[in-house]
């Protein structure tokens, strides 16, 4: 039996390292970065609350928002980052907020669903590299989450025995990994 920790570092493994050193660390706790870290402003994090949010919305799930994944891109950024990569992400973010005044004249967080998917859709194109670490951010913080294990995935708190091929129902959720 492997716990939780283990089982990640052994699928970043086999996806070839998918899941970028910085991220791996991260899922693990680990720290890489001993240098200077930016401060993140309350006015950041409910913007990258807000945008992570519009990655991953509340459907018949709860999403990002609930899951309190800013917290572990924060903690990741902080932890795993170079000043100048989180300096750079932190720039990314801000120009979310600067489409968001140029088209609507108003901040990321005030705008509605449908106005926040249409800056997301625009950054996929203009703040691309940006927009792909962002996306990654999320959806790995979320996967890890409580929320996005257990209701998200389709979660058996009690591992049973191995089975290499099983049949999945039409509709069926992916299995999250448990300790």
């Amino acid at each position: 039996m492997i716990d939780r920790r283990q089982a990640i570092e052994r699928i970043s493994l086999i996806l070839g390292g998918a899941l970028s050193t910085q991220i791996t660390a991260g899922v693990m706790g680990e720290v890489l970065n001993k240098g200077a870290s930016v401060e993140v402003s309350a006015a950041q994090k409910a913007l990258l609350i807000e945008v992570a949010d519009t990655i991953i919305p509340t459907t018949d799930t709860p999403g990002a928002k609930a899951a309190g994944v800013e917290a572990f891109i924060i903690r990741l950024m902080r932890d795993c980052y170079e000043l100048k990569d989180q300096q750079a992400f932190y720039s990314g973010l801000e120009k979310i907020d600067a489409a968001s005044e140029a088209a609507h004249g108003k901040k990321f967080v005030d705008l509605t669903a449908e106005q926040r998917n249409g800056i997301i859709e625009a950054s996929t194109k203009t703040n691309k590299g940006f927009f792909k670490q962002m996306k990654r951010f999320t959806v790995t913080g979320y996967f890890i989450s409580e929320i996005g294990a257990t209701q998200a995935l389709e979660y058996l708190p009690i591992s049973g025995r191995f089975e290499g091929d099983v049949a999945m129902k039409p509709g069926q959720k992916a299995w999250a990994i448990s300790r």
